[in-house]
């Protein structure tokens, strides 16, 4: 008999936001919160967090990957979807849109398992040709997401359209979650299907109805992964989702 080996963890990557510095040396970093790569660790997945870089690079990054999550971050740029912007616009990245623009459509073209987070999934809902709230507030009768509290505890609820994959993974018809975020979804793409609104209306969870598996959730799992366990399950699912994908099936570990 030969000798045991470990399956290797599924490797996502993960986006970031580019940050100019300050002080000390004048450069950007490529940054994003410690807690999406230890959710994602805890889960079984090995993260890889990448810079914002040349969308001509995107197809060989993902296909040395087995997933892909979209973070959170700045405003998605209105001309990518048609818009122009409006007087509560915040800062936008071009370049980080156009990178993980490119991420994204390279991710679904080979059918690899994609989650997004807040920013993600505006970046998703975008990418599939729908539209974007430019700032919520300014929507009549529309609830406080942009919580006071910055740890993450749950603040309001979402709930789930019955037999979607997200009422699946959370076990139930509602869910609370944080919420950081002045955008939002506003027309869903037609390739997506929204399966979780806010008591206001507000899309909070969209699916893929095509192609790979496919979630985005507009608030932040990450943040109250360790202080609220029940909420965990968007990263479960997407590492067991990586786990299943037919790329994964006795495939050998990816080659750097």
């Amino acid at each position: 008999m030969g000798p045991m080996t470990t399956p290797s963890r599924p490797l996502v990557l993960v986006s970031t936001s580019s940050n100019a510095r300050d002080h000390g040396l004048r450069r950007q970093d490529a940054v994003t919160g410690r807690n999406y790569s230890q959710a994602l660790l805890a889960e079984g997945a090995l993260p890889l967090m990448v810079a914002n870089l040349d969308p001509a690079s995107a197809d060989e990054f993902v296909r040395r990957a087995d997933g892909l999550l979209l973070s959170g971050g700045a405003d998605v740029d209105p001309a990518a979807y048609g818009r122009a912007p409006r007087p509560r616009l915040g800062i936008v990245d071009q370049e980080r849109d156009a990178f993980e623009l490119a991420l994204y459509r390279a991710a679904r073209a080979i059918g690899l398992p994609v989650l997004g987070i807040c920013r993600g999934i505006q970046v998703i809902n975008v990418a599939e040709g729908g539209t974007l709230h430019q700032h919520v507030p300014d929507l009549p009768h529309a609830i406080q997401h942009d919580q006071a509290s910055i740890d993450g505890r749950p603040h309001h609820r979402v709930d789930l359209v019955g037999g979607s994959l997200a009422e699946r993974a959370a076990g139930a018809l509602a869910v609370m979650t944080n919420t950081y975020h002045h955008q939002a979804v506003d027309e869903v793409a037609p390739t997506l299907r929204a399966t979780g609104h806010a008591e206001d209306g507000l899309v909070e969870v969209v699916e893929g109805t095509e192609g790979g598996w496919l979630l985005a959730v507009q608030w932040h799992p990450e943040m109250s992964y360790a202080s609220h366990p029940d909420g965990r399950w968007p990263f479960r699912a997407f590492v067991q989702a990586l786990e299943r994908a037919p790329a994964r099936a006795g495939a050998a570990p990816a080659s750097w």
